[in-house]
């Protein structure tokens, strides 16, 4: 979605990948689906000899795997008109537009990155390259915005 003001996107805006969302969701329902239907296969002497202990340790097995997936579903990258936030699974950056540097896409690269320095990078997790087409436009929206800003 771009406007007809030079191709920049409206602000704010926010990519997210769509693949990894997908997938995230897919594999926990997957994970709570697995423990529920082999908990339930169990017969009734094999459930009664399960202690709790066993049981929290499975239950907080499960809740980290959900806890890993939430986190590759939350990221993202959201331009605004003060800067740029990067959300990359449970850790968030806040840039001001002078701070973002070069957006770089290498070929084959899973996800762009924000070239910042001779060695300071920042993976942009928000824009993923299974989503095809979808990431394309999204960094030409991006680079768009960040020459925007530039001075």
């Amino acid at each position: 979605m771009t406007t007809d003001d030079g191709g920049l996107p409206p602000l704010p805006r926010t990519w997210r990948p769509l693949g990894p969302r997908i997938a995230a969701a897919t594999f926990g329902v997957v994970l709570i689906g697995a423990f529920a239907w082999l908990w339930l296969q169990f017969d009734d002497e094999t459930r009664a000899k399960v202690n709790n202990l066993e049981k929290v340790t499975v239950i907080l097995i499960v809740l980290l795997g959900l806890l890993l997936l939430n986190g590759l579903a939350r990221s993202r990258v959201v331009a605004r008109a003060d800067g740029l936030t990067v959300v990359n699974g449970y850790r968030t950056r806040r840039l001001a537009w002078s701070e973002v540097g070069t957006v770089r896409f290498p070929q084959g690269a899973p996800w762009p990155h924000l070239q910042r320095g001779e060695d300071d990078r920042i993976s942009l997790l928000g824009i993923h390259a299974s989503d095809g087409p979808r990431a394309a436009t999204a960094i030409r929206e991006l680079r768009a915005l960040v020459a925007a800003h530039q001075p």
